[in-house]
């Protein structure tokens, strides 16, 4: 049987869900792929648990939902870039927050896995908003992955759909609803006639807004997807600063109420080839009009021609399923 270890780095809502998923599926990959995935390392911002030869995951999150991490009996005050430096993994998970100005702490964790001969899958939209290229090449150069489903999306296939399934296409156009959040609070101000400071509330009772809410608000978060969409399936060299951004929270109730009365509706559209994000008026009979926390993404190619993508763009468990694509397409390469 495959032995492959995994480290987490940044423990969590995204980290957690994907501890949850190792536990439920663990026979499943034993039984479908022949490998038994161990955790040999989770770091947090304050501190890590090492055991290389397997932390109990279960034990691991019954302390953490308890905010009792420390209590492990394999706590140590070593933090994530010393770890990834020196604890055995075949793969590093980066899921710590993004920072959209400097790209840390996810950058710099990035780097050293790449450049400790360690395998990177990672959520963390910034570091590759930031420095696509250069962290492309650092994993080209070193022969080994990095994979970044998981940036966008959420459990949407769209990169590894082009890398596996439309790599004869070439790409026209992609644009759509990137941001959950964002289409959460425009979609209960038009069902619900609520302003978008109640919206976003209650966006962040249910647990689907960053940290920072300004990234989902303003268009961060929306224009770091389409930098990494650009770079991924349209070919471009492109980094943050070259998209243009306008946000939703100069959208007034009036507004929505004004676009209703002749069938339309408010949606902030990321759009990959124009590297723009800003709120655009759509039809209600069109594909892009999806309600809730809903992603859709329309591609546009030579071949294929139009393709319509629509699935949840947050919560741990979705992420977790685009992460463990690229954590099992990465897997099928490593040799037993």
């Amino acid at each position: 049987m495959k032995r492959i270890k995994l480290m987490i780095i940044g423990f969590g809502t995204i980290g957690k869900g994907i501890a949850r998923v190792l536990i439920g599926k663990r026979n499943f990959l034993r039984r479908r792929y022949n490998t038994e995935i161990q955790v040999s390392a989770i770091c947090e911002r304050k501190g890590s648990i090492v055991d290389e030869g397997g932390i109990n995951l279960k034990n691991a999150l019954e302390l953490a939902w308890k905010g009792k991490l420390k209590e492990h009996r394999n706590w140590t005050s070593e933090k994530a870039l010393k770890i990834i430096r020196e604890v055995d993994a075949d793969i590093v998970l980066e899921l710590t927050p993004g920072n959209i100005k400097n790209g840390e702490p996810g950058l710099s964790h990035i780097k050293a896995a790449l450049n400790s001969g360690k395998n990177v899958v990672t959520s963390n939209k910034a570091p590759l908003a930031l420095k696509f290229s250069e962290l492309n090449k650092t994993a080209n150069s070193n022969n080994l992955h990095l994979r970044y489903e998981a940036t966008v999306g959420g459990a949407i296939p769209i990169i590894n759909l082009y890398r596996e399934t439309l790599q004869i296409n070439e790409i026209n156009s992609i644009y759509g609803i990137l941001n959950g959040t964002s289409n959460f609070i425009l979609s209960k101000m038009v069902e619900e006639g609520i302003d978008i400071d109640s919206a976003l509330k209650e966006a962040q009772e249910i647990g689907i807004v960053e940290r920072n809410p300004d990234y989902d608000i303003d268009g961060i978060d929306t224009a770091s997807k389409v930098v990494i969409l650009a770079n991924s399936l349209m070919n471009k060299e492109v980094s943050f600063k070259d998209v243009k951004i306008t946000g939703i929270k100069g959208i007034t109730q009036e507004a929505v109420e004004l676009a209703k009365k002749h069938n339309y509706v408010i949606k902030l559209i990321g759009d990959v080839g124009m590297l723009d994000v800003s709120p655009r008026l759509i039809h209600v009979n069109h594909p892009l009009n999806v309600s809730g926390s809903l992603n859709a993404i329309m591609i546009e190619s030579d071949i294929a021609k139009n393709i319509t993508l629509i699935g949840h763009g947050a919560g741990p468990l979705e992420t977790s399923s685009s992460l463990f694509s690229d954590i099992l397409k990465i897997v099928e390469n490593i040799k037993p």
